[in-house]
């Protein structure tokens, strides 16, 4: 047996309690798509059970918080409307201290005379959203979910087969913690969130939409000699879109004036096979990123170490099949040109649990196939819109032509310029419409 989130698992027994009348929810996959989901379905007052194929880590509310890793994580930039979801379920608060305001976006093409700003002042917002480390952000969703008595976490566990019925789903899988082996669990619906080579979306035989744009995306950390002053700092390139984005200082709170902001959250992409050198020479790294950001963000003086990600969209052919739905990156996995993808994983998350908690306040069927149905319907104008957008980014600024080129930079002074233009646009950027 495991214990997780202060409750002990018992195989067993854990399939016997599943079959009761209450309805509850199966999520397959638990990071922080499907644990963010789990904690809004109980801010509903709906039960779930999620499974992850990993072992979770270790952790308690005394751990340490500062950052053990100065130059060493991946980071997450999280929309207003993300930033929104998380005070609605009362965990922002736990998470701000490792956040970092964007105040202000600059955008530029390199050798082209192209310049655009957004700045929160002139669009009258607190901020154009927060940059937050990935393992911060997972760390407290965990702990949540572990203290959170309508969630049960089962980790170690590699999902096998689903069969559904009229009134459920039955999930099956193979628990690794012991001798346990195969098991059962019974629910109203199944919610897949892992991942972009989802096994549930593979067990519904549902299939997907790919394509490749030749792309890897150096991911890391990197110190300047000048503060960030929570600027974002979108750079478009002939290899692809690059960014670097403000981080918080190792102690304290990036929102306080006081900090100095040396650190910088930065996505380099690259063609794919160029990555190696980016990857294990610092020094190389350090001076492709300087000659491409120019003075914009100072000098670049230390780099941490890098992650490389092939970049290939993977859009599910559909995301309901009976009582299951394919969500977060199993349903869209997308460029990461302009941070869109886990924002939109969190608005699917968001219109999901609220469309349940209202079929729970009418004493229905939370799974009921006609409700998933209309959640796929009503999700798809955001997520056709964000997808074509990012497509659009990374197409329209990476084409050699010279026309085109003159004709993007001219868009982007327009953009700058032209009154009511720039609204419109940052409030799809903070994923305030849909």
């Amino acid at each position: 047996m495991t214990s997780v989130n202060n409750k002990i698992y018992q195989p067993n027994e854990h399939a016997e309690a599943t079959k009761l009348t209450e309805q509850q929810v199966l999520i397959a996959g638990g990071g922080n798509v499907g644990l963010s989901f789990a904690l809004l379905l109980a801010h509903h007052g709906i039960a779930s059970t999620l499974l992850e194929k990993n072992s979770y880590p270790n952790i308690s509310p005394d751990d340490d918080e500062l950052r053990s890793h100065y130059l060493d994580s991946r980071n997450t930039a999280l929309s207003r409307r993300t930033v929104q979801i998380y005070q609605e379920i009362g965990l922002w608060s736990q998470l701000q201290s490792h956040a970092c305001r964007i105040d202000a976006v600059q955008i530029s093409e390199q050798g082209s005379f192209g310049r655009a700003q957004l700045n929160k002042a002139e669009e009258r917002v607190e901020s154009f959203g927060q940059v937050m480390e990935n393992a911060w952000l997972g760390r407290k969703l965990l702990l949540a979910a572990q203290n959170e008595p309508l969630v049960t976490l089962i980790d170690n566990a590699d999902v096998t087969a689903i069969d559904q019925q009229a009134d459920g789903v039955t999930l099956s899988f193979n628990y690794y913690d012991g001798d346990e082996g195969a098991q059962q669990l019974q629910g109203s619906v199944l919610v897949a969130c892992d991942g972009r080579d989802s096994t549930v979306r593979q067990l519904l035989n549902i299939g997907t939409t790919t394509y490749d744009y030749k792309q890897t995306a150096v991911v890391g950390v990197v110190e300047t000699d000048q503060p960030h002053k929570h600027t974002a700092i979108e750079r478009f390139s002939p290899a692809g879109p690059l960014a670097v984005l403000p981080l918080t200082d190792p102690e304290g709170d990036g929102n306080d004036e006081y900090q100095k902001g040396h650190r910088r959250s930065v996505v380099w992409v690259c063609p794919k096979g160029e990555e190696t050198r980016y990857l294990e020479d610092d020094e190389h790294f350090l001076q492709t990123l300087q000659q491409a950001f120019g003075p914009r963000a100072g000098t670049f003086i230390k780099a941490g170490r890098r992650g490389a990600y092939p970049l290939t969209r993977v859009l599910a052919d559909k995301q309901v099949e009976g009582r299951c739905v394919i969500m977060g990156n199993s349903a869209h996995t997308l460029h990461p040109v302009a941070g869109q993808g886990f924002n939109l994983c969190m608005r699917d998350a968001h219109v999901l649990a609220q469309m349940m908690g209202a079929q729970v306040m009418k004493g229905a069927d939370i799974g009921d196939p006609k409700l998933l149905k209309r959640y796929e319907k009503a999700r798809q104008t955001d997520q056709k819109r964000v997808i074509r957008f990012c497509d659009a980014v990374v197409h329209g600024f990476t084409h050699p032509n010279p026309a085109i080129k003159l004709a993007r930079n001219v868009a982007l002074v327009a953009f700058d310029k032209l009154p009511n233009v720039k609204p419109l646009v940052a409030n799809y950027a903070m994923g305030l419409k849909s």
